[in-house]
C-alpha cells in the first residue's frame, strides 16, 4: 500500500493526493498531485527528482509551489522510493536503461497531468532528472512547455577518468554484473589490485561501507550536498523514515546508462537543438556535478540560459536561505513566460 511519510520536522503538504500510476511496461509508480489554491491559473509544475531522492525529500519545495499558485506533481522514478524495483534488493539504485524513464515520465502525464491538473505544465528537475529532462526536449517527448533545471547532470565530478569509468562499467555489464552494486563500493571486485583500477577509475579509495545506505544519512561535515545543517539533517531523518526508499549506491547498470546519456547530451551539436525554453540553475561549488558542462551546454542553447549560484552544493533546493531565495527570484521570473534579467550567466553579467 502506497502511503506519505511524514517526519516530526517534514510533515507532508496538506491536500496531497497519492496515486498508483503504471507504466507501459508494467512498472507501478508512486506519484501524487496537490491541486492550486484560488483561480490564478498558473499551471501545473511537475518535479523530477535526482538519483536516490523520494516525494517526502521535496516537501518544502511543494509548499513553495503552492504558495505561488502552482499546482504541483510529484513522483518516485522506478527503482527509488515506493515505486516499483527491477532487482531483488530494494537497496539498490538500478535502471537497465534511461529510456525507461522516459516511460515514467509518460505515464505520470497520461495518468495524472493531464487528465487532472490545468496547463500550462512546467517542470523541475534536479540532477538525473534534468537529464531526463534535457533528453526528453531533445527527443520532443516532454510534456512540458518550460524546464527549470537545477544541478543537471551532465557530468559527474566525483569521477576522474570518466571514459575509463564508463568504460569500466560497460565491461561488467558485458560479464552480467549489471545489476550490482558499482564495483568501488561492494565486494563484486575484491581482490587488491583491482580495487586499485577502481580506484584509479573514480578517484577515490576503497572504503569499505554498507553500498545500501543513502547518501542523505551520511554525517552533515564534509556532505556533498547542502550547506544548510538544520534542512539536511530533516532530509536525514526523512531518508530513514522511508528505509530503503532512499536506496544507496547506483548499479553497474545504472552507471553504464548515465555515462551514455551524459555522453549524448555533451555532443556539442546538440543543446541548440532543444525548442523547450530552460532555466539551468547551477550550483557554484557542485561536488557531485559539473556546473563547467553545464556552463557550456547553456550557451550552445538558442532557448535556454544559466544562473549559478556560487556558494550552493549540489542540492540548491535544500540549501541555505540566501541561496534558495536567490533560485526562486530566477525561478519567479522564468516560469510564468516573462523576460529573465535574473537568470542572466554570469559571463553575460561580466560581458555587460
Amino acid at each position: 500500500m502506497l502511503t506519505l511519510g511524514s517526519t516530526p520536522d517534514n510533515a507532508a503538504p496538506p491536500g496531497g493526493i497519492l496515486v498508483p500510476v503504471r507504466t507501459r511496461d508494467g512498472c507501478e509508480l508512486r506519484a501524487v498531485y496537490w491541486r492550486a489554491s484560488g483561480r490564478s491559473g498558473r499551471g501545473t509544475v511537475c518535479l523530477l527528482q535526482g538519483r536516490a531522492e523520494f516525494i517526502e525529500k521535496y516537501y518544502e519545495t511543494v509548499r513553495d509551489l503552492l504558495a505561488r499558485g502552482f499546482g504541483v506533481v510529484a513522483f518516485d522514478w522506478r527503482g527509488q522510493g515506493q515505486s516499483c524495483r527491477q532487482v531483488t534488493d530494494p537497496r539498490k539504485g538500478h535502471v537497465a536503461r534511461f529510456d525507461d524513464y522516459r516511460l515514467d515520465v509518460q505515464a505520470v502525464a497520461e495518468s495524472v497531468l493531464v487528465p487532472l491538473m490545468p496547463e500550462p505544465y512546467y517542470c523541475l528537475a534536479h540532477s538525473m532528472g534534468g537529464c531526463v529532462a534535457l533528453t526528453g526536449a531533445l527527443d520532443g517527448w516532454l510534456p512540458f512547455s518550460r524546464i527549470v533545471t537545477v544541478a543537471p547532470m551532465l557530468s559527474i565530478r566525483m569521477v576522474t577518468w570518466p571514459a575509463g569509468a564508463s568504460a569500466l562499467a560497460r565491461g561488467l555489464q558485458a560479464l552480467g554484473l549489471g545489476r550490482c552494486f558499482v564495483p568501488r563500493l561492494s565486494r563484486v571486485m575484491p581482490f587488491p589490485t583491482l580495487l586499485g583500477l577502481v580506484g584509479m577509475v573514480t578517484g577515490r579509495r576503497y572504503i569499505p561501507h554498507d553500498p545500501g545506505a543513502s547518501i542523505a544519512t551520511m554525517p552533515f561535515p564534509g556532505n556533498r550536498l547542502s550547506r544548510d545543517p538544520v534542512r539536511y539533517a530533516r532530509n536525514a531523518e526523512a531518508a530513514r523514515d522511508v528505509g530503503a526508499g532512499a536506496v544507496g549506491d547506483p548499479t553497474v547498470a545504472w552507471l553504464a546508462a548515465a555515462f551514455r546519456a551524459m555522453a549524448r547530451l555533451r555532443d556539442p551539436r546538440v543543446p541548440a537543438r532543444i525548442t523547450v525554453p530552460t532555466l539551468i540553475l547551477g550550483a557554484g561549488a557542485d561536488p557531485v556535478c559539473g556546473t563547467a558542462a553545464a556552463e557550456r551546454f547553456a550557451a550552445a542553447m538558442k532557448s535556454g540560459d544559466i544562473l549559478v549560484l556560487p556558494d550552493a552544493r549540489h542540492e540548491i533546493l535544500h540549501e541555505r536561505d540566501t541561496i534558495r531565495q536567490d533560485f526562486w527570484a530566477a525561478f519567479d521570473a522564468f516560469v510564468p513566460g516573462s523576460p529573465v534579467p535574473a537568470a542572466r550567466s554570469e559571463r553575460a553579467v561580466a560581458a555587460g
